[in-house]
């Protein structure tokens, strides 16, 4: 009982935190992007781990790797939570890839937005491709870019297979892919299914009995080992199944 409330009034402490960061990070967010590109990132970051922090999740990072991450990387990862719409840019220095709708979210969206984050609507092939060349536009900028090549959140296990952008846009750079396998210990109050909210879901991270997030980092696979984008999709899906069974089964 002691250990409950205590966890929740750090909990409120962190959300009066948040709100106090949100306000001039939204406020940020209305001027120009030109004004604010050069360190709009950073605060983006710092304030992902605000929220982190106000959900009262214990995010880990387990550096499995052995080599440095590159300097620009793909960065991808399971999809099995709405968390790590936060979780990975609050770990990683990167532009993540959204679905369309979450610009249109209540204040976090316009704070996306102004933070970098790329769009997409997913049914839409036109869109995707759209996508596809704003992803290359920005690596070879230097910035590296988070995203999840099951196609959105398919639950608690792997999807059948990965889609291919991510592995065509490697090949086509040449830019290293770097793995994220990610882990939720109490995976029934992580796991998004269809038809539920985000704020019900925000709920259920406050509440869970055991809020840890587990991101396992991989070394970067060398888009020069692959022959083709379907060869790359499926020898890293297939790692993905390896850690999975790993860390999961």
């Amino acid at each position: 009982m002691l250990h409950a409330l205590a966890r929740y009034g750090w909990m409120a402490m962190n959300w009066a935190e948040l709100v106090i960061a949100s306000l001039p990070m939204y406020l940020l967010a209305l001027l120009p992007c030109a004004w604010t590109r050069p360190f709009y990132p950073r605060l983006f970051r710092y304030w992902s781990q605000v929220f982190t922090h106000a959900l009262g999740v214990e995010l880990r990072l387990h550096q499995k790797n052995l080599a440095p991450l590159p300097p620009v990387f793909i960065l991808i990862a399971n999809h099995p939570s709405a968390f790590e719409d936060i979780g990975i840019p609050a770990l990683f220095d990167v532009a993540c890839l959204a679905k369309e709708e979450v610009r249109h979210w209540w204040i976090a969206g316009r704070i996306s937005e102004a933070a970098g984050t790329l769009f997409v609507k997913r049914e839409e092939r036109a869109s995707r491709n759209a996508a596809k060349q704003r992803i290359i536009d920005r690596l070879r900028a230097g910035t590296s870019v988070a995203l999840y090549p099951e196609g959105g959140c398919k639950g608690k296990r792997l999807h059948d297979s990965f889609r291919h952008g991510a592995f065509d846009i490697s090949l086509r750079t040449g830019i290293p892919i770097v793995p994220v396998f990610i882990h939720y210990e109490a995976q029934n109050d992580f796991a998004w299914p269809d038809g539920v909210s985000v704020p019900r879901k925000m709920l259920d991270f406050m509440r869970s009995r055991n809020p840890r997030a587990n991101y396992y980092l991989h070394d970067a696979f060398d888009p020069c080992d692959f022959e083709n984008p379907e060869h790359y999709a499926r020898q890293v899906h297939a790692r993905y199944l390896h850690w999975q069974a790993r860390y999961l089964e």
